[in-house]
C-alpha cells in the first residue's frame, strides 16, 4: 500500500502481542488485523474478502492465518492465500520502534453524503427531534448518519435496552406533543420487538416513525439470517410503509413517512436494506414540510351544526364528555361548557383534560372513574361528546341523545348510531357552537358538581381507614400523590390495579396524563415516562422543565426494568411511584370476578428501592401511609431518577 499522505500511529506496545498470536486494532476508523509471526509483525486489513469475517478474531494455525468465519487461510505476514489464488487481503506499512509497533494509515477521505444522511436531514426538517433505538449490524449506515446529526446538536438519540421500550417512549411522546419521534432497530427481532409499542401508538392515534434496518437487497426473499418480511409484519399497524431501494427518491419517501404520521396520526414505517443505507447522494437536497401541509381547521357542515345546536338549545341538563382526541383543544371546549354551565366528564384517556378543581370538572367516567362523573351522565338529558371513542371501558350510555364531534369521520357513530354526528375539528366546532348558541334553558349545575365532589371526597376519607393488614391502601397512595405532585407534572401510568386506583383517587389539576389506552399494554409506564422526559428538554414552553412522574405496578415495571439504567445513563429526572403488591393484582381480581381460582399471579420481586440504588439512582421503600408524603417529596426533589417503592395492598383498590 502506498505510503503517500499517510500518518504513522502507534497500534501496539512493544510486548503487547505474543509470538504466534493475532489481534484486532482500530485507529482512525480503520480496523487492522495485527499479527506476530516468526519474529515479525504485520498489519493486515481485518476484513476477509469473502464475507467480511474479522481476521483479528482468528488464529494462526500451521503457519497460516485462518478466518474465524469460514476457515479460509492467508499468510500471516503477506496476506496472500496459499495455492496462488488472488483473493488476499491488503497490508499496511509497519515499523517496530523502541516504544511500540507503528502503522502508516492513509489520509482519511472526507465523508460523502449518503442516502441515510439525506433521510436523517429530512427528519430534522420535519421537526423530528428524538430517536430511540438500538444500533446493530443491519442499520449501521443509518446509525452513522444519526450520529453525525447528534454530534451537531440537530437531533437527540437515546440508546435503549429493549426496542419495545423505544416504541413505547415514542408513542407516549406523540400522545403528549402531537409530534412524531422515531424508534430505530435492526432487521428481524429488533424490528418485531417494537410492534407492541407501535400498536399502542396506532390504536391511540399517536404520530410515530419506525425506522428499521433490513438484510442486504440481494438477500431479501432468500431466508437470510434475521430476515423478516417487515412490510408484511408491520402491515396492520403502519399507515405508511416504504422499503428503500438504491434508486429511491430518498427525501420524498421520508417526507411522505413524516406527512402520514402527522396527518393520519399514526405509525409510518421506513425499511432500509443494509446496502441501500450507503448509496452516495452528495448533491441530493433533503425534504421538508414546506408546501406539504395544509391548514387542518375543518369547519363542520352547516346542516350538522344546525341539528347539533337545536339539540343543545333544547337541553336543560346537558353534559360534555371529552376524550383523548380533544387533548390539544380544551380551551374551546371549556369555554363552551362555561357558557352552558355544563358539567365536563372525561374518558380515562382524557383524565386531566379539565382540572378536577374546576367548578364544572367531574373527573373520569367509567370503570376507572368517579361516582361524580357517572352521576351526572345518568342525570343528563343530552350528551355532547368531543374526541371520545366510546370504548366499552368508558361506558358512555347509548340510550340518551348524543351530539358527537370528531375530526375523524370513521369515529362518528362507530359502535352505535348517535343522534347528531358532526364531522369537524373539535376546537373550531366548539367555538362556533358557543358563538351561535344564544339563550338556552340549561340549568347551572355548578352547585351540584360541588355537592357530588363533597360526597365522593368524604367517601375517600372513609376508605383511608380500611386495611387488610397487607399493605398501604391505594386511596392513601393517591391522596398523598395529589398533595405532593407538581400541578404541571406529566404523569405516565402503567396498566394494572395501579391504573384503576389512579383514575379513581388521584385528583388532577393541570397535570398531563399518559397511558396505554385502547391497547392497555402492561409495561407502558416507565418507557412512556422516558418519552415524556425528552419533551421536557425541548424549548417548547408547554413542556420545558416540567416534572415527569411514572406510576407503575411491580408487574408492569418488571417488564422493562432494564430501562432504569437508560434513565440513569441519560440523567432523566423521573420520579417513579411503584406499587408493589407481589402479584399481578388486576389479573387476580379478574379471576375472582369470573369465579376462577386465583392462579399464577404471584410475583417474586427484588427490593425495587435497592434496585434503584444499584442502578445509580435514588430509592426508598414505604410500608405505611403516614410515610408517603415525605417519601414523595424527597423523590420529587431529587435531581435524577428516583423510586418510591410502596408495599401496597392488592385487594384495596
Amino acid at each position: 500500500m502506498s505510503t503517500e499522505k499517510t500518518t504513522w500511529l502507534k497500534v501496539l506496545e512493544p510486548d503487547e502481542l505474543p509470538e504466534g498470536r493475532v489481534k484486532a486494532v482500530t485507529c482512525q476508523h480503520i480496523t487492522l488485523c495485527m499479527t506476530h509471526f516468526e519474529g515479525q509483525f504485520a498489519a493486515l486489513d481485518n476484513k476477509c474478502p469473502h464475507q467480511g469475517g474479522p481476521l483479528g478474531e482468528g488464529s494462526i494455525e500451521e503457519g497460516l492465518l485462518r478466518c474465524p468465519w469460514h476457515g479460509w487461510d492467508f499468510h500471516p505476514l503477506t496476506g496472500k492465500p496459499p495455492g496462488g489464488f488472488d483473493d488476499g487481503v491488503d497490508t499496511f506499512p509497519i515499523e517496530a520502534r523502541e516504544d511500540g509497533i507503528y502503522v502508516a494509515f492513509p489520509e482519511e477521505q472526507a465523508h460523502v453524503r449518503t442516502s441515510s444522511d439525506v433521510m436523517v436531514e429530512t427528519l430534522i426538517n420535519w421537526d423530528v427531534k428524538w430517536v430511540w433505538g438500538m444500533v446493530g449490524h443491519s442499520n449501521l449506515g443509518f446509525a452513522d448518519a444519526i450520529r453525525r446529526q447528534t454530534r451537531s446538536g440537530a437531533l437527540g438519540y437515546f440508546g435503549i435496552r429493549h426496542e419495545g421500550a423505544a416504541a413505547f417512549a415514542v408513542s407516549a411522546y406523540g400522545k403528549l406533543t402531537g409530534r412524531p419521534a422515531a424508534c430505530f432497530s435492526i432487521a428481524g427481532p429488533g424490528a418485531t420487538n417494537m410492534l407492541t409499542g407501535l400498536w399502542d401508538a396506532h390504536v391511540d392515534r399517536a404520530p410515530v416513525l419506525a425506522l428499521t434496518g433490513q438484510v442486504p437487497t440481494n438477500l431479501i426473499g432468500r431466508g437470510a439470517f434475521q430476515e423478516v418480511d417487515l412490510a408484511a409484519a408491520f402491515g396492520g399497524v403502519a399507515k405508511y410503509t416504504a422499503v428503500a431501494a438504491k434508486s429511491s427518491n430518498f427525501p420524498e419517501i421520508m417526507s411522505l413517512a413524516c406527512k402520514h404520521a402527522i396527518l393520519e396520526r399514526g405509525v409510518s414505517h421506513m425499511v432500509f436494506p443494509d446496502d441501500v443505507q450507503l448509496v452516495e447522494a452528495p448533491d441530493t437536497k433533503p425534504g421538508s414540510p414546506t408546501g406539504r401541509l395544509a391548514a387542518r381547521e375543518i369547519t363542520p357542515a352547516e346542516s350538522a351544526l344546525d341539528d347539533a345546536l337545536t339539540r343543545i338549545r333544547e337541553a336543560k341538563r346537558p353534559v360534555i364528555i371529552v376524550g383523548h382526541g380533544a387533548r390539544f383543544v380544551m380551551d374551546s371546549v371549556i369555554e363552551l361548557a362555561e357558557e352552558l354551565n355544563s358539567p365536563v366528564l372525561t374518558t380515562f384517556k382524557g383524565k386531566g383534560l379539565i382540572p378536577d378543581d374546576h367548578p364544572l370538572g367531574c373527573g373520569v367516567l367509567g370503570r376507572s372513574g368517579t361516582p361524580v362523573a357517572s352521576w351526572f351522565m345518568n342525570e343528563a338529558d343530552l350528551l355532547i361528546v368531543f374526541g371520545a371513542s366510546f370504548s366499552n371501558h368508558t361506558g358512555i350510555t347509548s340510550y340518551k341523545p348524543i351530539v358527537q364531534v370528531d375530526y375523524d369521520p370513521m369515529t362518528l357513530g362507530r359502535f352505535h348510531s348517535v343522534t347528531v354526528p358532526v364531522w369537524g375539528e373539535i376546537a373550531v366546532t366548539a367555538r362556533i357552537m358557543r358563538e351561535r348558541l344564544g339563550k338556552t334553558p340549561a340549568v347551572d349545575q355548578r352547585g351540584q358538581v360541588a355537592e357530588r365532589w363533597k360526597i365522593w371526597r368524604e367517601e375517600k376519607v372513609r376508605r383511608l381507614s380500611e386495611t387488610e393488614g397487607k399493605g398501604v391502601h391505594s386511596a392513601a397512595i393517591f391522596q398523598a400523590l395529589t398533595a405532593t405532585a407538581p400541578e404541571d407534572a406529566i404523569i405516565a401510568v402503567d396498566v394494572g390495579n395501579n391504573t384503576y386506583s389512579f383514575g379513581r383517587y388521584f385528583e388532577c389539576r393541570r397535570q398531563s396524563v399518559l397511558m396505554s389506552g385502547y391497547l392497555g399494554s402492561i409495561g407502558f409506564g416507565y418507557p412512556a415516562a422516558m418519552g415524556a422526559w425528552a419533551a421536557t428538554q425541548e424549548d417548547d414552553p408547554k413542556f420545558r422543565g416540567r416534572k415527569v412522574i411514572a406510576v407503575t405496578g411491580d408487574g408492569g415495571f418488571g417488564q422493562y426494568m432494564g430501562e432504569y439504567t437508560t434513565a440513569v445513563k441519560y440523567g432523566m429526572d423521573i420520579t417513579h411511584i411503584l406499587l408493589n403488591n407481589s402479584e399481578l393484582g388486576k389479573i387476580s381480581k379478574e379471576q375472582r370476578t369470573a369465579d376462577y381460582d386465583v392462579w399464577e399471579t404471584s410475583l417474586h420481586n427484588p427490593s425495587f428501592a435497592e434496585y434503584a440504588e444499584l442502578c445509580g439512582a435514588w430509592g426508598i421503600r414505604v410500608n405505611a401511609a403516614d410515610q408517603l408524603e415525605d417519601a414523595f417529596s424527597q423523590a420529587l426533589a431529587h435531581d435524577g431518577p428516583a423510586t418510591v417503592e410502596i408495599v401496597a395492598d392488592a385487594l384495596l383498590v
